[in-house]
């Protein structure tokens, strides 16, 4: 749209100069001359306006548009330089039939409509389209990176803090996968959960800031959302459905699945152009980040699917279902501990029976933080599933039966 208006306006422009010099007869000694290099007659004065307005109002438009939309500069002189000399070649063709045109007010457009757009690309506005596609690439969707293009944010590459959401999705069974699979089937494999994982949250709106041994995906960022929290919540649970659906696939194809799990963690984020003058790219840093990462792995430990922050839950809480996992001291010098919750669905996503689950899960919760064994036992009993399939309630039975016996209670994230 940015670049649209800019070649109406760029195109308007021209048109009034270029029909202005035709109907002042700026041409008219020109046309004379060209007439006598052919030999003809002198032409009538303005006798082909049906020929040279349709003509030279296309041309301002359309080279315009090439001149301001095209990102190479030598492909833009080739497009204008084709169109200058397709009008000359017009005047010679022409002749041949013993039509006279005159290409002057034609040629005048091409030149003006070249010159015009070439000094906007030169602007900041018109080299935006440039800079992000260099910068951001194919990690953001084309919806994103339009919104980009048409956006009056700044492009503020050197670095700001801003509100967001990362979430981060990893396989966790890389050393199973490796010694049933070949290296050619390993890879393929890993790359469909790749490929599959970071279309389907770009898509969503997401920055795919890193993409390789785990996958990280910024929502919020390089575009602000106040409702990133919540936009973030939606796609990781989306995923996991569309994740499960690659995991069947993997195993119809190599008999083997992979074991992913997700983080989604809300807070301030530095976001800027990192790297060196070999490799670097738009990123996000911060504590917050790490923390996504931690929240990831933790899935591992308490066999849950996606675990999430404190922040997401506070920004996100009216759109989405939880239940708590665990209070964790998440900062070395902290006193005060934070809640770590497990993401299960979209607000009123769940069944009946689901919630009843969850609402006794977070009763046995609050007993076994209250070292009511029994009763957190009673209860996590009582919503066990047959078939052991809900993680963190096996988990919680594990951990009060280990505690009962006098084992120390383990804290996952890690002390800085």
């Amino acid at each position: 749209m940015r670049y649209l208006k800019v070649t109406l306006f760029i195109g308007f422009l021209v048109t009034l100069g270029v029909t202005s010099l035709y109907e002042l007869g700026a041409f008219f000694q020109l046309d004379l001359a060209l007439s006598g290099f052919l030999g003809r007659g002198a032409p009538v004065p303005l006798g082909d306006r049906a020929l040279q307005y349709p003509l030279f109002v296309f041309l301002a438009f359309a080279i315009a548009w090439t001149t301001v939309d095209v990102p190479r500069l030598s492909l833009k002189i080739i497009i204008a330089s084709a169109a200058f000399l397709e009008v000359l070649a017009a005047t010679w063709i022409l002749h041949l039939y013993n039509i006279f045109f005159s290409s002057f007010a034609s040629a005048a457009a091409v030149a003006l409509a070249f010159l015009g757009g070439i000094a906007y690309a030169r602007s900041e506005g018109g080299m935006r389209k440039k800079t992000i596609s260099t910068i951001f690439g194919d990690r953001i969707s084309k919806r994103t990176f339009e919104d980009l293009v048409n956006s009056d944010l700044p492009l503020n590459f050197e670095g700001e803090r801003t509100e967001a959401t990362v979430v981060v999705c990893e396989i966790f069974n890389h050393h199973d996968l490796t010694e049933a699979l070949p290296v050619n089937d390993y890879v393929s494999l890993h790359n469909s959960f790749l490929k599959n994982a970071a279309d389907f949250l770009v898509e969503r709106g997401g920055y795919l800031d890193e993409c390789g041994e785990s996958l990280r995906v910024v929502f919020g960022a390089p575009i602000p959302d106040p409702g990133h929290a919540s936009t973030s919540c939606e796609a990781a649970l989306a995923l996991c459905r569309r994740l499960d659906e690659v995991n069947q696939e993997c195993l119809q194809v190599w008999g083997q699945m992979f074991d992913y799990r997700i983080g989604v963690n809300s807070g301030e984020v530095v976001v800027a152009a990192y790297g060196s003058g070999r490799v670097g790219n738009f990123s996000v840093a911060g504590e917050p980040v790490e923390f996504t990462r931690r929240l990831c792995a933790a899935n591992t430990v308490y066999r849950s699917r996606i675990l999430m922050g404190c922040e997401t839950f506070n920004s996100a809480e009216s759109d989405i279902e939880v239940r708590p996992m665990e209070l964790i001291q998440r900062y070395a010098d902290a006193t005060s501990r934070e809640e770590v919750y497990e993401l299960l669905a979209l607000k009123h996503g769940l069944t009946e029976e689901e919630m009843q689950r969850r609402d006794l899960f977070w009763q046995g919760i609050v007993y076994y933080r209250e070292a009511l064994w029994d009763e957190a036992l009673s209860i996590f009993h009582s919503i066990r599933l047959p078939d052991g399939l809900d993680g963190p309630v096996e988990f919680y039975i594990r951990r009060i039966e280990q505690l009962r016996t006098g084992l120390p209670q383990l804290e996952w994230v890690e002390q800085r």
